[in-house]
């Protein structure tokens, strides 16, 4: 079982079910944004094919939390070093919870199995009712990228001088797995590409 990271009604074209799920999620979703002043609708065609560079579509769920920990030890000013097993991420834990309880950033602001990021802009993640996937906490793709961009020279991660992520560097990322940031790499570039083709599409981000 893991974390699959998509764009989109995920069930689109193979489970009728499970697409009128999504639709009523999304719909449902309209609804609670715009009630807390977000402009977001699901768009009428299908997200673009071909429109992400190649990343990890899913990974283990605890992949998320060595992100998490670069995340937040930045926002804490401390160094970010390589995990070497779980003392790591524990031991980062009192990080985590400060930054995501103070800060409320949309990378920690979560949920870790399921939800939706939407592309529109917010200041920090929303708390909707819970009859919307992932207890109700929805984030912005605009905020998390900018999030994303924070934390990429910590795992070493090369943005180009505007912000954005060369070909060459998401393709290095991609096969980078012997490197010491390779699962905060991984789940990074993911994320990226993901929230980079929502805003350009309209379409949501969502986490099954």
């Amino acid at each position: 079982m893991g974390l699959a990271v998509s764009i989109g009604n995920p069930c689109l074209g193979f489970d009728a079910e499970g697409e009128e799920h999504y639709r009523k999620q999304f719909d449902l979703l309209h609804r609670e944004l715009a009630g807390q002043g977000v402009d977001w609708s699901p768009p009428d065609d299908p997200p673009p094919a071909g429109a992400t560079r190649p990343h990890l579509g899913s990974f283990p769920y605890g992949y998320l939390h060595y992100l998490r920990r670069a995340y937040a030890l930045v926002c804490d000013r401390q160094p970010v070093t390589p995990v070497s097993g779980p003392e790591d991420l524990e031991r980062a834990r009192p990080y985590v919870d400060e930054v995501m309880f103070s800060v409320q950033p949309h990378l920690l602001c979560h949920s870790d199995s399921a939800g939706y990021y939407v592309p529109a802009p917010m200041d920090g993640p929303l708390f909707l009712s819970d009859e919307i996937g992932g207890g109700g906490l929805v984030g912005s793709c605009q905020g998390l990228l900018r999030e994303l961009t924070r934390v990429a020279a910590p795992i070493g991660v090369r943005l180009e001088a505007d912000g954005s992520l060369s070909d060459a560097e998401a393709a290095r990322l991609f096969d980078n797995g012997d490197d010491p940031f390779g699962i905060e790499q991984a789940v990074w570039l993911t994320l990226y590409e993901t929230c980079r083709v929502s805003v350009a599409s309209g379409h949501a981000v969502v986490y099954t």
